[in-house]
């Protein structure tokens, strides 16, 4: 049964804060441009979690030459594209070689069959039109395309912890303040806490008013799925506030358990909500880069004008459309037989989780997520997530995500992800057992 690890090694010291200098910088030789660097730039506190994570995965490989290290922590999915789906672009990557085959802009916002089929697929009896999906090259290029939208005066919320790229955009956009010392919060930033004594959801009555709200559930990295009642506190804050919910459902068809699966669900609130989705998680589309984004025509600026009508600009003005090639492989996967098939994918990650979440249990260790999520959020109480993280590396070889990387929320815990081939998923566990036990 799980008590304590021995953390033995240092704590967690970015590899290359954007505050820090580099060599060529200090000397005086070197020919320097009189362009000055963009101050919002300055406010990042660290290098974006994942890549750092891939750098510290490399420099354990260079340390550990012969070792396996199985990887548990950036949430990519490692299955083969149902055959339905690969055929599908590579059919039409074919058709580009020919006269009549051959295809060259598309349109802006996607393509009208992709737009119309994500509309029925994910939002049927929502009210939700084809015209109003905006179909990309993924939710995380959406939500920055949103902050361009919204501007650097708007006010935001966020869930901690939450996906760290809601905050990095806001710092870039110019959106926040400075950080605070001790905390790691940034000022401007309204940080609603999500733990397991408030079941993963923000107390709305104590959190103040915002322009902007973001929400992502089934959460990153909680694996929380929030619920009927709470979609409908949240909706009724937004309602109240005149606020805008940014609506992440990215892990959507991963909910088992009658949870929303769209904000959409709730009433009313295509007058105060924008959802953002992908393809990648449902799909395995991590590197074929798809995803969509829904801007009700019923949702106004607060001088009555259609917020569709500028993100279509934003779009226009900041996009030249999806790969033709990629949308074809989008729209085979929801296909009567490509959405079978994708849906196979999904169960096979949802099975893994499983393996994950009785692992963890039987270490004593309390795992949440794990059923409506890909990922777990494992508590090592009184611990440095960045400690874990380093101590489970060392001697396991496994790659996990630190939760302080999420936020403030997340010191003490661990995100583990479900995607990986099974065979490594329990040979993970077998370590993890041999460690903690």
């Amino acid at each position: 049964m799980y008590t304590s690890l021995a953390f033995s090694f240092m704590p967690y010291k970015t590899i290359l804060s954007p505050r820090a200098s580099i060599t060529t910088q200090d000397n005086k030789n070197v020919y320097r441009t009189k362009v000055s660097r963009n101050p919002t730039m300055e406010k990042l506190q660290y290098n974006y979690l994942f890549p750092e994570i891939s750098e510290r995965e490399a420099q354990h490989a260079k340390k550990y030459p012969n070792a396996k290290i199985i990887s548990l922590g950036i949430g990519d999915t490692t299955e083969p594209l149902p055959d339905v789906v690969a055929s599908s672009m590579a059919n039409y990557a074919y058709s580009l070689s020919t006269r009549t085959g051959y295809r060259g802009y598309g349109a802006e916002q996607g393509s009208k069959d992709l737009r119309k089929a994500i509309a029925e697929t994910f939002y049927k009896d929502m009210g939700i039109q084809g015209a109003e999906v905006f179909v990309s090259d993924g939710a995380q290029c959406d939500i920055s395309r949103l902050q361009m939208l919204f501007g650097s005066n708007m006010s935001i919320a966020v869930q901690d912890p939450i996906f760290p790229a809601y905050i990095d955009s806001s710092v870039i956009i110019g959106q926040t303040g400075d950080v605070e010392q001790g905390s790691g919060r940034y000022q401007n930033i309204e940080y609603m806490r999500c733990d397991p004594h408030h079941n993963f959801f923000p107390d709305l009555s104590k959190t103040a008013r915002t322009d902007i709200i973001f929400f992502c559930s089934p959460n990153n990295p909680t694996g929380h799925a929030a619920s009927w009642e709470q979609l409908e506190q949240l909706v009724k804050l937004a309602q109240e506030n005149g606020s805008i919910i940014v609506y992440d459902s990215a892990y959507a068809v991963y909910i088992t358990d009658g949870s929303p699966r769209s904000i959409y669900e709730i009433p009313g609130a295509k007058k105060v909500a924008i959802e953002v989705s992908s393809f990648s998680k449902i799909a395995g589309f991590t590197g074929v880069r798809l995803g969509w984004t829904v801007v009700p025509k019923e949702l106004l600026y607060s001088n009555g004008f259609p917020v569709i009508n500028d993100f279509n600009r934003i779009i226009c003005t900041c996009f030249n459309g999806a790969s033709r090639i990629a949308q074809a492989g989008g729209l085979a996967s929801l296909s009567s037989e490509g959405f079978k098939s994708v849906m196979s994918l999904v169960d096979y990650y949802k099975s893994n989780a499983e393996i994950l979440l009785e692992t963890f249990e039987s270490l004593g260790l309390k795992a949440y997520g794990g059923v409506n999520a890909p990922y777990l959020w494992v508590h090592f109480p009184g611990s440095n997530s960045w400690d874990v993280f380093n101590e489970i590396l060392e001697k396991t070889h496994i790659i996990t995500v630190p939760g302080s990387g999420f936020g403030p929320a997340g010191k003490e815990y661990i995100r583990v992800t479900a995607f990986g081939h099974r065979e490594n998923i329990l040979e993970a566990s077998d370590r993890l057992r041999s460690l903690l036990l």
